[in-house]
């Protein structure tokens, strides 16, 4: 495939200015409809359909308002949050779209009464006595953004069957272009449901100082089964004791000198690529490696990571 290469940038201009009489043109509301939507790409139209806050329905104890963040923590100060996604097709007709939103937002407003940091936001604690800050979650239920989306001509096939990631997957994401320490005025958690015509994709953004890739799947897991029926009896309940440091005096310290935040880093030139296994023919190369080593204590997870450790 050949390279595409930038060579030239100019802004053209129309040679006559027009008569004052026609130097402003109002907007019908026919025209003014389109402010939502965003064109991505030829044949494609991403538009946004509602935004709603989500917060949990109880409020925590006092003593849990605040929950310090250990050294291990603070070192993602730095980082971008986590992203991730699930990628289902569309229920069936009878299902509409506006009945499964509203379940989203009540089974996700449920969640949050056990997981309710996530609805929180970043709090700073400015010392002057040593020139230190202290970061902390912020249990404040300043709620989780919901947003509703639309990716119109855009289908599950589409997602699936390119061998990179399609850029206009990014755009199912909420809270792009936003490091960690943004959370003291941004969300800890944002959600979008996307609706491709002939799927439905949800993308979650969490911010990486407050959980890690497996609290985010433990959240995630525990939405889904206070989706299906579950209330507060999920399968495993979140803990947020944060002192398993021992060496660390809490609230941490961090000097003023140490606090230089950057800008959003330019787009890398890297693409990124989904590998797709289909559950029989995972549960097949279990049942081999299984097999070939006498046990039955491999995993799903330990059966492929050999396929790619060979890429």
């Amino acid at each position: 495939m050949g390279e595409i290469r930038f060579i030239s940038t100019a802004t053209v201009a129309q040679r006559r200015k027009p008569n004052e009489s026609t130097q402003r043109i109002d907007l019908n509301p026919w025209e003014l409809r389109y402010l939502l939507f965003v064109p991505i790409q030829k044949g494609v139209l991403f538009r946004f359909i509602s935004t709603a806050t989500v917060a949990q329905r109880r409020k925590p104890n006092e003593s849990t308002q605040r929950i310090d963040l250990n050294p291990w923590e603070l070192r993602y100060l730095l980082f971008v949050p986590i992203q991730k996604g699930v990628l289902f097709r569309k229920p069936t007709q009878d299902q509409q779209m506006t009945n499964i939103i509203h379940h989203l937002k009540t089974s996700l407003e449920r969640t949050l009464d056990l997981f309710y940091p996530l609805a929180g936001r970043l709090g700073t604690t400015v010392n002057g006595d040593d020139d230190t800050t202290c970061f902390f979650i912020d249990c404040n239920g300043a709620g989780v953004p919901f947003i509703h989306a639309s990716a119109d001509g855009v289908t599950v096939g589409d997602i699936l069957d390119p061998v990179y990631v399609p850029r206009i997957v990014y755009s199912f994401f909420p809270l792009n272009e936003t490091w960690n320490y943004h959370g003291v005025s941004e969300p800890l958690l944002a959600v979008q449901v996307t609706e491709l015509e002939d799927g439905i994709f949800i993308g979650c953004t969490m911010n990486h100082v407050v959980a890690d890739g497996t609290s985010f799947w433990h959240f995630f897991n525990s939405w889904s089964e206070i989706s299906r029926g579950s209330d507060i009896n999920i399968s495993q309940s979140p803990v947020f004791e944060r002192g398993f440091v021992p060496e660390a005096n809490f609230p941490v310290r961090i000097p003023q000198s140490e606090l230089v935040f950057g800008g959003f880093p330019s787009s890398s030139p890297t693409q990124e690529r989904v590998f797709h296994f289909r559950k029989e023919k995972i549960a097949a190369l279990k049942a081999k490696a299984n097999a070939e080593k006498g046990t039955n204590q491999i995993s799903s997870l330990q059966a492929l990571w050999p396929i790619f450790g060979d890429l």
